[in-house]
């Protein structure tokens, strides 16, 4: 059986990479050269959710530190998507969640891109939700209904561990993989019961929903999810002057959370359409870093000192493996070589 997940799961990323590399022929997905350290283009994958990888988007940070390069950014929807871009070749950073990650780094996909920051730790800025109308008032009542998610997220992740922390056995809830655009439709026409979804799309479900649990709260009982900068090895290796500036203006959005939420939020509301008072709302639900920390021994760590974010990529990593997601998870070594703390300590310094 084990075999036949594997079989179809190549499958399926054989076929989402052939759409992919058919855009990419079109001039929809970047260079193409692989990264190599005569192309001057950066392919940056980003997603619509309240962070500090909007801000830098919204005020043209990188392309002011970074003028000789052309700097593409690419909407994705989920982290899966993003796997099959950086399986294609046609992404050099993205924001992407831990769970993703995890996936990206074990069999079949052994993706070789490096984690390079910490973007947000999940709060209440992902949660499963309730549809008012569905009968479900708690995760056990799970069972039997129809619930989406975007199947290889942060948000499956999750769901899967409240579904396991209920006593819930998976394979008898009706599991959807729907994008956060479709979930909201879904959820709009009555054909699904309940979600795990992030923000935005959450903000606009609890308004006919109940929470049932966030990812605070399932962090607390030990299956945090995070989002992150990831980098390709080869384009970091190809272009050594790329992520100091980007981790620069990464920083300096972080600083701007805390020290000027206002300006924060305006960013923010901008790329994601919404009101400063809006997308204030909704940067408050996630836990954002102060920068120094980002090389703390319980995040990113220091060179020679990887930090508790390896032992993080693992568990989800074992998880997904017990979930029968995956066929097996990297041994602690490999992810310990897949957090990239070089430079970093330059990049967070006050």
């Amino acid at each position: 059986m084990a075999g036949t997940r594997g079989w179809l799961r190549l499958s399926s990323i054989a076929a989402a990479l052939g759409a992919l590399l058919v855009v990419t022929a079109c001039g929809e997905g970047g260079s193409g050269d692989g990264g190599k350290g005569g192309d001057k283009t950066i392919r940056i994958a980003y997603q619509a959710f309240p962070s500090g990888d909007l801000i830098v988007k919204e005020k043209g940070w990188l392309e002011e530190a970074l003028p000789g390069y052309d700097i593409k950014w690419t909407k994705f929807d989920s982290g899966a998507s993003i796997n099959t871009a950086f399986v294609a070749g046609s992404v050099d950073l993205a924001a992407i969640g831990s769970s993703p990650v995890a996936r990206g780094l074990s069999e079949p996909l052994n993706i070789p891109y490096q984690v390079t920051w910490v973007l947000d730790v999940a709060g209440e800025n992902e949660a499963l939700v309730a549809r008012n109308g569905s009968k479900v008032s708690s995760v056990k009542d799970l069972e039997g209904k129809k619930v989406a998610t975007p199947f290889s997220s942060t948000s499956h992740y999750s769901l899967l561990a409240a579904l396991d922390q209920a006593g819930v056995d998976a394979s008898k809830v009706q599991l959807l993989d729907l994008e956060p655009q479709d979930i909201l439709a879904a959820w709009t026409r009555g054909d699904i019961d309940a979600t795990y979804v992030w923000l935005p799309t959450l903000e606009e479900l609890k308004k006919t929903g109940k929470v049932l649990v966030s990812s605070r709260e399932l962090a607390a009982a030990g299956k945090p999810t995070l989002d992150l900068g990831v980098a390709s090895t080869s384009f970091i290796e190809a272009h050594p002057d790329v992520l100091p500036a980007w981790r620069t203006a990464q920083a300096q959005a972080l600083d701007l959370i805390h020290d000027d939420p206002d300006a924060a939020s305006a960013a923010v509301g901008k790329q994601l359409g919404i009101s400063p008072a809006e997308a204030g709302a909704q940067i408050k639900q996630g836990i954002f870093l102060k920068p120094a920390e980002q090389a703390d021994a319980k995040w990113l760590g220091t060179p020679g000192k990887v930090g508790g974010l390896a032992d993080n990529l693992h568990s989800a990593a074992q998880f997904l493996v017990d979930q029968k997601q995956i066929d097996s998870a990297p041994d602690l070594d490999k992810l310990r070589k897949s957090i990239y703390v070089e430079g970093l300590a330059d990049a967070v310094s006050p």
